[in-house]
């Protein structure tokens, strides 16, 4: 772990390096924070991340949904997911699925990502198989809009986490 005062005092490449890859293949997101220092809270460092995603233009928050994984989907049949989204879907057992588990899930992840063009975002950490096939089957019939704000949240949900594993907060 790092302490929050020493992630302030890095410079602008020290910075995104070390914090660049808590948003799933979006370093972008570090470097626009940066500019928001110094940070009193881990909280604050990640209000200044997650305002640089919802503020984005539509079509690149678009292109940083599309760089997640789908939920026990083809990156991570080739274990080509990154560590954190490898080690997350593991903890909810998605990397070890039946034969009839793996075929729902693609048809879930087929169905959602057609109708939303982007994949099915959830934080898994505390949930099971079953919650997730649940969460999944029922965020299908959401409005795209009310989707896209919800997979905003859950992101929102699973980079606290990363960020929280890495950084010491002052405020304990």
């Amino acid at each position: 772990m790092i302490e929050l005062a020493d992630i302030n005092d890095l410079d602008r490449d020290a910075f995104v390096d070390r914090l660049g890859g808590v948003f799933e293949h979006a370093a972008w997101v570090a470097r626009a924070a940066y500019d928001k220092r110094p940070f009193a809270t881990v909280s604050d460092l990640h209000g200044a991340m997650m305002a640089a995603v919802r503020d984005a233009p539509a079509n690149e928050r678009l292109t940083f949904l599309n760089g997640h994984p789908e939920l026990a989907g083809p990156e991570a049949r080739a274990r080509a997911m990154t560590a954190d989204s490898a080690q997350e879907q593991g903890s909810a057992g998605l990397d070890r699925l039946s034969d009839a588990d793996a075929d729902a899930f693609d048809r879930l992840n087929a169905a959602y990502r057609q109708r939303f063009g982007f994949p099915f975002i959830v934080a898994v950490r505390g949930r099971d198989l079953r919650d997730i096939r649940v969460l999944f089957e029922q965020r299908l019939g959401r409005a795209r809009a009310e989707e896209e704000a919800t997979a905003l949240d859950e992101i929102a949900a699973i980079t606290r986490m990363r960020l929280d594993r890495l950084v010491r907060d002052p405020a304990g």
